[in-house]
């Protein structure tokens, strides 16, 4: 019965070879698309899946009326915590070091660090290679290495490295090696090349609300996370009222300070806050539903194609059911000439996965393979149910026939099946309607942000951040003021300047700021510690008073250049805000007067809201030792001829034995654009591929309709009937419904784009264009398509399909 209905299978596919190959190449690129996202989902999902606890161990997060949700915690707040609360078993604060440049000897290596504490290895347990975790961090002259690390600095004699001496070029203090580790092999944001007891712990145990920390908690099983995560909300509101009373702000009653408490094995994906190497789950989602759209519209093209070819099958199914045949048995055969070609289909779409994979892993920064078994596992069973859901509404359909109505040939009457067919390619022109819509605003989004005014011009200034830092003894403002002289001298370097935030990189400090006259207004400010020359620097317009002026001691020591949004914030005007004092958090209880406001730049990248700024003189606080970046404005007559002397100067005399590493400044503010480019790139690459499977279907669909309807044509051809007449009789039907899918669309696609442009600050009105174009463009390419195989059957043999007449 098995080959019977083999033999049978493979003479349709013969007979419709258009139709088989249509199906299975929509297919392979359906799965392929699917399986692409797929893994990339499952990858970001396995972080962290090699901590043994990682159950039980929480990442600490706090929300603050000020500053938001963070992904930092208090020294007090998580060791304070750990004694109070019983269900608390363990405590423990990280952070990310940046790199060093550690030696020993003639041996050195710039690498990435982290400092934390002992309890490190029992909530991470790397494998250990030397050496023993047991107070591995105890003191502040310890140091951890990895493996890597050690090779670098020890050579092949690293195993003996514990108890040997290890320098940091970043404040020349000697460590002792306490141990070795090997990095995980599993995905995690965890991955020091060294770790180091944090130094400045001991100053922040008594400081509640000093978020510097990255704190985790390991609980008890079966622990109440709800009503944890209630008391330390409780304890932190307790510890606001004290900071305010403390420092003269006011409680806002309705946000205060909580707590969240986000599973290990979740934060890569789930933190509520940026969180450590975060994720980007809500991009994924998305390209995954489409991806599950696309795979549905290969589908929709299976089961269209196949109840299209339903006149062909039917004397069959009549004559097998008149022998015998049941409709169980029917719909198993049926099944089964789906799930063949859904199976080639499968097999291609790896193919191509593995093909396309290195592109992908480049695309995305990654480095993700296909050797997981669970994937082939999980996509087995997907290829299961999508064979019997793509197949059971034709097998269905086919098996119901009734012998006597197809034997006598009256099947051709029946409207169950044009009803079906379309309905069917309705739902498959809405799906491409919908992604023609979405992709044309995304571009116009993204289009939108990249040309929009930065308030400041950064073409031809480049940025260098120093390498080699000392946050003691004033190192980096003694370095900045250093490297800034000598920088002017060099030929082409037309101007130098610094501040403690750069353009395009977020915000680096921040603090609270509260009105003179009235102290329970504040609102959360950026510092903007600033040379001199900066606002010149960047040509930013002033809207109202004027620049600091570096002659006069009140304008150094306590003047201060506000943006709109600051003054805006305080219920200001650049007008009124002129000679308002303010008290900063940064600097106690000096007062900060206003001498001018200046049009909002953006720090965080346009789809950020623009951020309070206070700009004033970095060298009068503790600000200055922040300055750790020189920006450098060239000249546009040789600029690679320049950028080789600053490189050479760098190179021999500012960081000799670091890497030189350089920015064009408005290159790396449009870095702030690349999350969107991609999803940009990946939703026009999505939209190409489900346009080419929806008009290779209509393709089909149409040349199988239309072959159906020949002899009409001959009968119509006799009678006088025009070739432009008979094209617009076969045409019009596919062009109506066409117009109703995308009208269906419309709302789709206006609701999921509203939702997307949630996401901009600054963001372009719903445009209208963009449905007015979808409906022209798939109404061009559905009468292409379909016009073309109409065309051609206008030239028809009438002798063929009349003789029998």
């Amino acid at each position: 019965m098995i080959k019977n209905w083999l033999k049978i299978a493979f003479i349709n596919y013969r007979k419709n070879w258009l139709s088989t190959i249509i199906n299975i190449l929509g297919l392979s690129v359906g799965l392929c698309v699917f399986l692409l996202i797929y893994i990339h989902w499952q990858d970001e999902k396995s972080y962290e899946q090699w901590v043994p606890d990682k159950e039980n161990i929480y990442f600490v997060e706090n929300g603050s009326p000020a500053f938001g949700i963070m992904s930092s915690s208090s020294y007090p707040e998580i060791f304070v915590s750990k004694e109070k609360f019983s269900e608390i078993e363990d405590g423990l604060v990280y952070n990310e070091w940046g790199k060093q440049k550690l030696t020993v000897g003639d041996n050195s290596a710039y690498v990435s660090g982290s400092a934390s504490i002992d309890s490190f290895f029992k909530f991470f347990p790397f494998e250990k290679v030397a050496g023993n975790y047991q107070n591995a961090l105890s003191d502040d002259g310890k140091i951890a290495l990895s493996e890597k690390t050690a090779k670098l600095l020890f050579g092949d004699d690293y195993l003996n490295a514990v108890g040997k001496s290890v320098k940091s070029d970043a404040d020349d203090k000697i460590y002792v090696v306490s141990t070795i580790y090997k990095l995980p092999e599993g995905n995690t944001v965890f991955k020091p090349d060294f770790i180091h007891r944090n130094p400045y712990m001991e100053e922040s145990k008594d400081k509640w609300t000093n978020y510097n920390y990255n704190g985790f908690f390991r609980l008890k099983p079966g622990t109440d996370i709800k009503a944890l995560e209630q008391k330390l909300s409780r304890q932190m509101q307790e510890q606001d009222v004290i900071a305010s009373k403390k420092w003269g702000y006011k409680i806002d009653k309705k946000n205060l300070a909580t707590v969240y408490l986000t599973p290990l094995s979740k934060m890569k994906l789930d933190a509520r806050s940026n969180g450590i190497n975060k994720g980007d789950k809500k991009s994924i989602m998305i390209l995954l539903g489409l991806s599950v759209l696309i795979l549905a519209l290969s589908g929709i093209n299976l089961i269209n194609l196949k109840t299209a070819q339903a006149s062909q099958r039917a004397k069959e199914v009549g004559v097998r059911k008149v022998v015998g045949s049941t409709k169980s048995g029917l719909v198993l055969q049926f099944l089964l000439e789906t799930f063949l070609i859904c199976l080639v289909a499968y097999v291609i779409a790896f193919a191509m996965v593995e093909l396309f994979l290195p592109s992908y892993n480049q695309f995305l920064g990654k480095e993700i393979k296909l050797s997981d078994p669970k994937l082939f596992i999980y996509t087995g069973l997907l290829l299961i149910l999508f064979s019997l859901i793509s197949g059971m509404i034709p097998a269905l359909y086919l098996s119901d026939f009734k012998p006597i109505n197809t034997l006598k040939g009256n099947f051709a009457r029946s409207r169950n099946g044009v009803w079906l067919r379309n309905f069917i390619l309705t739902l498959q022109l809405v799906i491409s309607s919908f992604f023609i819509i979405c992709s044309l605003i995304i571009h116009t989004q993204v289009s939108y942000m990249m040309n929009k005014d930065l308030g400041f011009q950064g073409d031809q200034a480049i940025q260098i951040y120093f390498k080699k830092t000392n946050w003691e003894n004033g190192f980096n403002f003694k370095k900045y003021q250093r490297l800034k002289a000598e920088m002017a001298r060099i030929p082409g370097v037309t101007d130098v300047t610094g501040s403690v935030n750069s353009l395009g990189s977020g915000t680096a400090n921040a603090s609270i700021v509260k009105l003179a006259t009235d102290t329970t207004k504040t609102v959360q400010t950026m510092l903007g510690g600033i040379d001199e020359n900066f606002l010149r620097f960047y040509k930013i317009k002033f809207l109202s008073g004027r620049d600091l002026n570096w002659k006069k001691a009140s304008d150094t020591i306590s003047g201060a250049v506000v943006n709109e949004t600051f003054v805006g914030k305080f219920g200001y005007n650049p007008k009124t805000a002129l000679g308002k004092e303010f008290f900063t958090g940064w600097d106690g209880k000096k007062k900060y007067q206003i001498l001018g406001v200046v049009k909002d730049i953006n720090y965080s990248g346009v789809n950020q809201p623009v951020e309070p700024i206070v700009y004033f003189n970095y060298d009068r606080n503790w600000v200055k030792n922040n300055m750790s970046n020189l920006q450098i404005k060239i000249s546009g007559n040789d600029i690679n001829g320049t950028l080789e002397n600053i490189k050479e100067f760098w190179i021999t005399k500012a960081e000799p034995g670091y890497p030189y590493e350089y920015e064009f400044v408005d290159k790396q503010f449009a870095k702030t654009f690349e999350k969107f480019q991609k999803q940009q790139t990946l939703f026009t690459t999505l939209n190409i591929v489900v346009l080419v499977i929806a008009l290779l279907g209509l393709f089909a669909l149409s040349s199988l309709l239309i072959e159906q309807k020949l002899k009409d044509v001959a009968i119509k051809k006799t009678l006088g009937a025009s070739e432009k007449t008979i094209v617009w009789d076969l045409t019009k039907r596919f062009l109506l419904i066409c117009f109703i899918a995308v009208l269906m669309s419309i709302p789709f696609s206006y609701y999921a784009m509203n939702e997307w442009l949630k996401d901009f600050s600054y963001r372009i009105d719903m445009p209208v264009w963009p449905y007015v174009l979808s409906m022209i463009l798939l109404l061009i390419l559905t009468f292409a398509v379909v016009s073309f195989k109409a065309y051609r059957a206008t030239k028809i043999n009438l002798v063929k399909y009349l003789k029998y007449e």
